[in-house]
């Protein structure tokens, strides 16, 4: 479904639909926690505000990112998402930490749950509320190719665990008369989201630092390549009989936000004018975007028997 309306799920409107499940998930656990008086689910309310101020800050960065290129910003503002993902991370793992601080205390001086099944009811409402929005999320961040919609998606499971291993450590609490496991069952869940916290941070890094595109998307990169250096996607070069005459080298890519990137050199005849070079190469940039769907080709044409010494560290002023 998201596929196929793609416009209707967008990342501005899945991250207005993220700050009001917050709100309400929000209200309904801290709602829970006064009933119950479970750090645990104290620990899952603390979560979801973490959810609303990450969601928030997350709808900030993609708009930013949906900027056009300007005269500051000739690449565009995609790289904004990258921040929103970061973002994220560091809240998860303030989260984490806050959980651990809370649950400690508890699990040296615990105390007794009541109304058990009225508060985890209201939990579980909230789960799923989080789970059915993350579900939708995924999807549109691979539509849309959206580090802030992953990001958010990914916060919201690790909200879902956070639950389940609250619902899960107040009920073995009931059955077992075992206080002290609401707080142990707490600090658990805080590891896990943590973990989450922390590969996020990292991935954010990764993206802000011009990371190469993924496997899957140069193995496509290089089938065009190679269609084209064996005479298979351009007919000028099926009617001459070009295969091996144009070759390539020097090819590196990477990824900002919802845009790929690839720089490469074109060799050829040295004895073809400009014209028929710049045609095939036009040809080639648009089969590579028709290709990988967001992404920008920079080629430089040169002769066959002349090589760019890019990684010489002599020719570097």
């Amino acid at each position: 479904m998201i596929t196929r309306y793609p416009k209707l799920f967008t990342p501005q409107r899945l991250l207005w639909a993220s700050v009001w499940v917050a709100i309400i998930t929000i209200t309904l656990k801290t709602l829970a926690w006064w009933l119950t008086d479970s750090v645990g689910l104290l620990s899952d309310a603390m979560e979801s505000l973490v959810n609303l101020a990450s969601a928030v800050f997350g709808l900030m960065m993609v708009t930013v990112a949906a900027q056009p290129a300007d005269e500051d910003h000739p690449y565009g503002h995609h790289k904004a998402e990258y921040f929103s993902s970061g973002f994220e991370g560091i809240l998860i793992i303030v989260a984490a930490l806050g959980i651990v601080w809370a649950a400690a205390h508890r699990l040296f001086d615990p105390q007794p749950i009541e109304q058990v099944g009225l508060g985890l009811g209201l939990s579980v409402v909230s789960s799923m509320l989080n789970g059915l929005l993350a579900w939708v999320m995924f999807g549109a961040s691979r539509v849309h190719r959206s580090a802030a919609l992953d990001a958010d998606a990914r916060h919201l499971v690790t909200d879902v665990w956070t639950s389940v291993g609250v619902v899960l450590g107040i009920g073995l609490v009931h059955v077992t008369g075992w206080l002290w496991l609401d707080a142990a069952v707490a600090i658990g869940v805080a590891m896990n989201i943590l973990k989450e916290g922390v590969h996020l941070v990292w991935s954010a890094s990764q993206g802000l630092m011009d990371q190469a595109v993924e496997p899957e998307v140069m193995q496509q990169i290089q089938t065009v390549l190679h269609d084209f250096s064996h005479g298979t996607q351009h007919p000028e070069a099926e009617s001459e009989n070009m295969a091996h005459i144009v070759r390539f080298d020097h090819i590196t890519t990477r990824k900002a936000g919802q845009r790929r990137f690839v720089d490469m050199h074109m060799h050829m005849p040295a004895d073809w004018s400009l014209g028929r070079a710049a045609a095939l190469r036009t040809a080639l940039e648009q089969s590579l975007m028709r290709e990988v769907p967001g992404l920008r080709a920079t080629i430089q044409l040169l002769p066959s028997d002349v090589e760019a010494h890019v990684d010489d560290p002599h020719d570097v002023v």
